[in-house]
Order: structure tokens, then C-alpha cells, then sequence
């Protein structure tokens, strides 16, 4: 299993306790928040990262290096903002295989079980599917909707009598899926609010696979200070 990483986030407003490092990079009990990220997922199998970086992409370099953990690293360098998007459309010529491979958002955490996750998405012959959190309320989040066989129908802020579905910012895709989307080079591209529903538009098969974890968005000053209790989170 590869991973690609979207680490390219500026961190504007996690600035007055960062500094001047990339988001990724924010100090969780002596580390940077994305070796923990890493740590979590080679534990459950995954065998090489790719990570996508922008902002100050050296501190990641020199931090992880070409490996990590006994895990392969390898860079896939943004030379300006490309967004969610145009970074992973950049980073998946970093691919080794055409195999199905996993996203992760670089600024969050959500707690799930790899071969679950795996299992599902193999079950419903997936082109993409995305891990989602439900939330009682919702104000910031993109929402999902899903139909009786969880096949995303929709793309939007909503909820029905159970709450609210929220994309929790990681994924399992085929990557041929991207072989003909068509986007202007170097152009930047938010992945949720552009790639996302042109696939769905397309009728490419995309499925939400809900879980009920801790989901952390380090991004937010209020969550990056629930990650000092970053042991209790894995073991809870």
C-alpha cells in the first residue's frame, strides 16, 4: 500500500503557535504532527509515502528524508499553490504501482481501521471511496449524502434526521480514475469543492465509508490543542 500525503498547507491560522513551519510539521508532544500522522498508518501496512509538499517543503525533507520509520519517502514538490487538488493530481506520477492507494489529508486525524476501510471498498468494486465522520452539527465541513448501498449522491452542507455526514479527509482511489481528468497545468485545484463533484458528475463509482472515530483537524487552534492528549486518542 503507497500513501500519498497532502502536506502543502500554509497554516495561516495555526501562525501565532507554528511560526514559521509548515502546518504538517506543528509540534505534538516533542514531534512534529506528521510523523505521528506516518507512525499511525505504517503500523496498519502501508509501505511508502509520497508525500505532496509546498511551503517551506525543506524542514519536511530534512526532517524525513528519503526514510522514515524503515518506510520509503519520496517528494512530490508543488513551485507554487496548486490547492488539494492540483497537488494530488501532481503527486500520483510519484506512483510506483496503479494499484488502489490511500490519500491522507495532511492537517488531520481521523482514527481508521485500514483493512476495514480496505475491505469495504473492495466489496463495492470502488473507484473512490472516502472515509466520513458523523457529526451532530455542522458548520464547516463539506457534507456527504449517501443512498441505501453508501454510494455518495450528493456533495453539500446537509443532514437528515441522523446528523450530518462530514468528509473526514482521507481516501482509497483507483488512480486510472484521474487518467483523463483534464485540468490546465500547474492550475490551482481544490479537490473537495472541484475534482470531487466533476468525478460525481461523471458517475464514477464513489462511496463514503461512516465510521464513528476521533477526528482531529489540526488546522483549528481549539483541536491542535486536543492533540497533547495524543497517546489517549490511539488508545481510547
Amino acid at each position: 500500500m503507497e500513501a500519498i500525503i497532502l502536506a502543502g498547507g500554509l497554516g495561516t491560522r495555526l501562525r501565532p503557535v507554528i511560526k514559521d513551519l509548515p502546518k504538517p510539521m506543528a509540534d505534538v508532544n516533542g514531534k512534529p504532527f506528521l510523523a505521528h500522522l506516518m507512525d499511525y498508518w505504517i503500523k496498519q501496512g502501508v509501505k511508502r509515502f509520497i508525500l505532496s509538499v509546498g511551503y517551506k517543503s525543506e524542514i519536511i525533507r530534512d526532517y524525513f528524508g528519503d526514510e522514515y520509520n524503515g518506510v520509503s519517502v519520496a517528494y512530490s514538490i508543488e513551485k507554487k499553490p496548486l490547492g488539494t487538488g492540483g497537488g494530488l493530481l501532481l503527486a500520483l506520477k510519484q506512483l510506483n504501482s496503479r494499484e488502489d492507494c490511500l490519500v491522507l489529508n495532511g492537517d488531520s486525524f481521523f482514527k481508521i481501521n485500514l483493512k476495514d476501510f480496505l475491505d469495504f471498498h473492495k466489496e463495492k468494486k470502488a473507484d473512490l471511496t472516502m472515509a466520513l465522520k458523523k457529526l451532530d452539527q455542522n458548520d464547516r465541513y463539506m457534507g456527504v449524502a449517501l443512498d441505501e448501498d453508501n454510494r455518495v449522491v450528493n456533495l453539500s452542507l446537509q443532514s437528515d434526521a441522523n446528523g450530518f455526514l462530514i468528509n473526514g479527509g482521507i481516501y482509497l482511489i483507483k488512480p486510472t480514475v484521474f487518467d483523463g481528468f483534464e485540468y490546465q497545468r500547474d492550475q490551482k485545484i481544490s479537490l473537495e469543492a472541484e475534482i470531487f463533484p466533476a468525478l460525481l458528475k461523471e458517475q464514477v463509482s464513489l462511496y463514503g465509508h461512516a465510521v464513528s472515530e476521533d477526528f482531529i483537524d489540526i488546522g483549528m487552534p481549539e483541536d491542535y490543542d486536543k492533540m497533547k492528549n495524543w497517546d489517549y486518542i490511539l488508545n481510547s
